[in-house]
This record gives structure tokens, sequence and C-alpha cells, in this order.
């Protein structure tokens, strides 16, 4: 379930009245947030807010991170849920990440955010529970102090496709795009995404989810030039004046399983 979530949508777990509108909004999952988007003095609430039932959608949660003084009853509060997974902000430990999935019985998607995430995203990867990896890109610049731009954080977003492809786990899910006034963007940075091996991106704002699932759909020229691949047989043949191979007919393959 988790692995095949593209475009989840965080809405803040103090907000219950946005519950049902979230879920509603095309968004594939929805994370109920009792990170960032909760104030200080709001966090009780928030935990206390949290829900499933308002929903047939996988329910993630993004829990308070290691450290913080919310941290251990939101792995409680979210141990009695029957939640898709827990989202794991600021993740740089795999045993931290490990111990997580052991307490709530969940799986974790675990969110790098951090240089030290960033250099254990390998190991992260491959720590019991962890489905996925994520990347929180605006808080790895903080933590970096570097541009957020897409040549400025090529390595990083190619790091946690090449980790997650080792551990074997799903590829991970793009970090948010923070312009809403220009819905070109989030299309734009899902495609980039896309084109590195990344198969979904966390959304801020309903408006996002189209762009953001077209961007991750084939088009009808990709999975056309898959049916003829396919059809091509097998061996070396030529298809559209290029080469084919098996290579060629796993990419093929791939693309219209995500047609489908």
């Amino acid at each position: 379930m988790v692995a095949h979530i593209r475009t989840p949508l965080f809405v803040p777990a103090n907000r219950p009245e946005r519950f049902a509108k979230a879920a509603a909004s095309g968004a594939d999952a929805v994370i109920l947030d009792l990170e960032d988007a909760v104030a200080l003095d709001a966090k009780d609430a928030a935990r206390a807010a949290l829900a499933v039932d308002f929903t047939d959608l996988p329910v993630l949660v993004r829990i308070n991170a290691q450290g913080t003084p919310w941290h251990d009853a939101d792995v409680a509060a979210v141990a009695a849920l029957s939640v898709a997974a827990v989202i794991l902000p600021k993740a740089e430990d795999p045993a931290a990440c490990a111990a997580v999935a052991a307490a709530t019985g969940r799986p974790v998607v675990a969110l790098i955010e951090s240089a030290p995430g960033l250099a254990r995203a390998r190991a992260i990867a491959a720590a019991e529970g962890v489905e996925r990896l994520a990347f929180g890109s605006i808080d790895f610049c903080a933590d970096l102090g570097c541009e957020h731009r897409r040549d400025v954080l090529l390595p990083a977003r190619s790091e946690l496709v090449l980790a997650s492809r080792l551990a074997g786990i799903a590829a991970p899910l793009d970090g948010v795009t923070a312009q809403l006034d220009d819905l070109s963007a989030s299309h734009d940075d899902a495609a980039h995404a896309r084109a590195l091996g990344m198969t979904g991106k966390l959304c801020i704002h309903p408006r996002q989810i189209a762009e953001v699932a077209r961007a991750f759909a084939p088009t009808p020229a990709q999975v056309e030039w898959a049916q003829r691949v396919l059809a091509s047989g097998d061996g070396a043949v030529s298809v559209d004046g290029a080469m084919v191979d098996e290579p060629v007919r796993i990419r093929a393959r791939a693309i219209l399983a995500q047609a489908g």
C-alpha cells in the first residue's frame, strides 16, 4: 500500500474539519501532520484529534521527531490506530526508525531532512520496518545552508533513489513544492523527480494533486512506445529507428505497469 502512494496530501492534525475534505481532494493518501503544521500549544489537541474513520484511503501520520517532548506520546497514539504508515521526520538513525516501526506496529516512511540523514540514507532504507524514504528538501537546505534549486539538490535526490533501490524498497517520495500561485511549478518539480526515479511527491495543497499525478503518469506517447517495444518480439531489434533489447523492454513494462 505505502509503496504505491503517489500524491499524499498533508493536513494539520489539529484541523479535523479538514480531514474529509483532504480525502475528497483527489489525493491517493492523507497525511495527518502532528509536526510542522501544528503550533506548539496545539500538539496535544492535534494528537487527540487523530482518526482514520473519515476515508477508505491510506492514512499516514507524521509524528514529531525523536528527541522532542511529543515524540513518545505521538508513537503511543499511532500504535492505537489502524494507520497505513508513520512518517518519521528528521530521520537520521536507522535504529530509531526500527524502534518506531516496532513500537507502532506500522511501516515507517523515513523523512530525510539533514546531512546526517542523507549520509545514513542507505542504512535507514535497509532498517527493519522502513518501507519508503521521503525527501524533506526545504529542511535539508536549511540544514546545509544551500539554495533550494534542482541542480543543487540533484545529488541528494539521486542518493535517495539509489539507497531505496539497494535496500529493495519502493522508490522515494519527493519533497513539497512551496509555490502555490503557479501550479506548473508542482508539475515541473514532480516531472523532474520522476525522471530521477522517484515515484511520488508530498503535496501541501489540493490544487497541486492533479499536476503531480499528471507528472507521474506515463504520457499517451510513452504508452504507445512501450506497446510497440513489447510487440517487437525478443532479441535485439529496431523500433522507431532505435535498438531495442531486454533492458529497453524492462523500461517498457514499467511504463505500462504505471499506466495500469
